[in-house]
């Protein structure tokens, strides 16, 4: 490999799906294994949550809080007027049956909200309950895993061979004069078909180069979008942190993707929310140490927000505290993009401090005084909990933020 030229932006790999700021996570699983009701409790809305395979039908949209402590310190240290924390975008998606892929139950229309979103918060349910009826007649949460990740699989595979015979046809019609992209592209693309159909893999699952990504992204593929298994216990075993279908639901997810995987009682949760609307804090917390738990909400929340590979960067000030949301790996002239286009565009640096440096030395005055303030140019990637300020020029007068 050619060393890199002095001043030369650094080469940042691909991942799948849009390279924006603006990315949502949404809520899949078959019918009753505790999706709304776990979008209830997750954004404290009240969306129809009854016991039926079909109760939700449009997607219910929320934005909730990513807490962090780092805000929180920042807030209490400069008592800014506004305060404006991170937050991720979560769609509750109506439950997915056998067959969807072939237009079974609603599928066709749940089959495009899922397209619509850019990461997955799999549910499914591992507790016994005769009162909530499960549409596959028994509680197994690895066939229900197996059924969903199959229809997704199908449906994408339904949509490669189409594009796989169209590249065929451009690149026959070409003959020797196929451009090398078309048949790159071509070769891509009858990679990511096997995958689909001879392997059984999702398309996340694959090995693939930058130009690969590149290659497959745009036609935002249903498998090839990140998820966080979410496996609803019941209290009982929430609390005793045991479940018989947890190492077997681990050892699926491992052999399929090796994402994450977190424990979660959409009852207890449920529950929590009731006593904070209802009672007193005093009330909640006594309740949480009687029976040595905590909520895994926070955890959810942070697990999808990762797993679209987000982080973000505070502007901090007595003005205001805010939270700046980015994709992971962006340079600073696009992270300053999203406070304004003026300040990509007219872009001269970006004066950096770290949370942990200002948290320790109490002032910028300080970490300035130890060295530890740093000026950053076009090539510097923004490290999550940068705490920045932009300095940029359109008109020919220098401003800062």
């Amino acid at each position: 490999m050619a060393p890199k030229k002095k001043g030369e932006a650094p080469v940042q790999k691909r991942i799948f799906g849009r390279f924006s700021n603006s990315l949502k996570m949404g809520i899949v699983g078959l019918p009753n294994v505790g999706k709304s009701s776990f979008f209830n409790a997750l954004a404290n809305l009240s969306v129809p949550a009854e016991n039926y395979p079909f109760c939700t039908i449009e997607p219910s949209e929320a934005r909730v809080t990513v807490k962090d402590e780092r805000f929180d310190w920042l807030v209490d240290h400069f008592s800014p007027a506004s305060r404006v924390p991170a937050f991720l975008e979560v769609w509750d998606i109506a439950g997915l049956v056998k067959g969807a892929s072939e237009g079974h139950g609603l599928g066709n229309n749940f089959l495009s909200n899922i397209q619509a979103v850019d990461g997955l918060y799999h549910v499914c349910r591992a507790f016994p309950d005769d009162d909530v009826i499960h549409v596959e007649g028994s509680v197994d949460p690895v066939r229900d895993l197996d059924i969903i990740a199959n229809e997704l699989r199908l449906k994408d595979l339904e949509r490669i061979e189409k594009i796989e015979a169209d590249l065929l046809a451009r690149v026959t019609r070409e003959g020797g004069k196929a451009p090398k992209e078309l048949l790159f592209e071509y070769e891509t693309v009858k990679k990511c078909s096997a995958l689909l159909r001879d392997a059984k893999k999702p398309v996340r699952a694959g090995a693939w180069s930058s130009a690969e990504i590149e290659a497959l992204n745009g036609f935002y593929f249903l498998t090839a979008k990140p998820a966080v298994y979410l496996v609803n216990l019941s209290e009982k075993d929430y609390a005793r942190k045991k479940n018989k279908w947890l190492p077997k639901i681990k050892a699926w997810i491992d052999e399929h993707t090796g994402e994450p995987l977190i424990p979660i009682s959409v009852a207890m949760e449920s529950k929590l929310q009731d006593i904070a609307a209802n009672e007193s804090p005093e009330a909640l917390a006594a309740y949480l140490e009687a029976n040595s738990v905590t909520s895994a909400l926070d955890k959810v929340i942070l697990g999808g927000y990762k797993a679209l590979q987000l982080i973000y960067f505070f502007t901090a000030g007595a003005d205001e505290v805010k939270s700046w949301t980015i994709r992971n790996g962006l340079l600073a002239p696009q992270a300053a993009g999203t406070i304004h286009s003026d300040f990509e565009r007219g872009f001269i640096c970006a004066e950096i401090m770290s949370f942990d440096d200002l948290k320790e030395l109490k002032t910028e005055a300080a970490v300035k005084a130890a060295g530890k303030y740093k000026q950053q140019g076009k090539n510097y990637t923004v490290a999550d909990g940068d705490i920045i300020f932009f300095k940029f020029n359109v008109t020919g007068a220098g401003k800062k933020k």
